[in-house]
């Protein structure tokens, strides 16, 4: 699943699958729903935490919610069943115009020192076909269903997602990820491969690669997300030197990171 950046309010859409397709026919609106906020976190000494959906749309919203456990292995995105977070109310339908807060619940402690990864699914609830007997209905149309993809990470004691500008926390207990990179190949075809050994994610943004006086965007926007412990991957447009250099944005920060280069 690809992650699409939304709006200045904050909002990230998973423009998802068509739901079906009947030939020749108008385009069939559909709901616009935004989301905030966008990287939720549920620190050690929080049980639940909110999210709210908005119906900027015309027509009545009705959506699904789920939580998975997030997790990467060879190299991929894997999604699991849980019941560690609890999405509640699990169903929303929503007017235009009007909002609905997604109470996001723990069910038990999360283990000490470590960051739990969670997507929140939220598919849209496509409404019934119109009646094919009801005159002036053109019959046929395309009909898409949004679905829309929020990460959520959890804490455990002693560690903390973000630094607290209150004062409170020790913000030597804020988790930072230690993010290596190598070129490998891959049935003939050159591709970065980013580790990431620390006790939190990594969210990249802006990644560039710098080969003597140029460089070159891997892509535009958000590359991806590296879990603790995982590697990932992803395709390089032409084959690199060992003194070329990668850069870009960690989890947001500024100013770019370099990122070291492993074996």
């Amino acid at each position: 699943m690809r992650l699409c950046a939304g709006t200045r309010h904050g909002t990230i859409k998973l423009l998802g699958c068509t739901l079906a397709l009947l030939c020749t026919a108008p385009l069939q609106a559909a709901t616009s729903v935004l989301i905030w906020p966008i990287d939720p976190v549920l620190e050690a000494e929080q049980k639940a935490g909110a999210l709210w959906l908005e119906n900027r749309g015309t027509a009545p919203a009705n959506l699904q919610v789920r939580v998975f456990a997030w997790r990467q292995g060879d190299y991929d995105d894997q999604y699991q069943a849980q019941r560690e977070i609890i999405g509640s109310p699990p169903v929303a339908n929503i007017a235009p115009g009007q909002k609905q807060l997604i109470r996001l619940t723990r069910t038990g402690a999360s283990p000490v020192g470590q960051e739990q990864a969670y997507r929140i699914i939220i598919d849209e609830i496509p409404p019934a076909l119109p009646d094919a007997t009801a005159a002036d209905t053109p019959q046929a149309a395309i009909r898409f269903q949004m679905r829309y993809s929020v990460p959520l990470f959890v804490y455990g004691q002693g560690l903390w997602g973000k630094a607290d500008a209150s004062g409170q926390r020790d913000s030597s207990g804020v988790g930072k990820p230690a993010l290596t990179w190598r070129q490998v190949s891959v049935q003939g075809r050159p591709y970065v491969e980013i580790r990431n050994t620390g006790p939190v994610h990594a969210r990249l943004t802006d990644v560039v690669l710098q080969q003597g006086g140029q460089q070159r965007p891997l892509v535009e926007g958000l590359l991806g997300y590296v879990l603790p412990g995982a590697s990932m991957r992803w395709p390089l447009p032409q084959a690199v030197s060992a003194a070329s250099v990668l850069k870009g944005r960690v989890n947001g920060q500024e100013p770019a990171q370099t990122l070291s280069q492993g074996q």
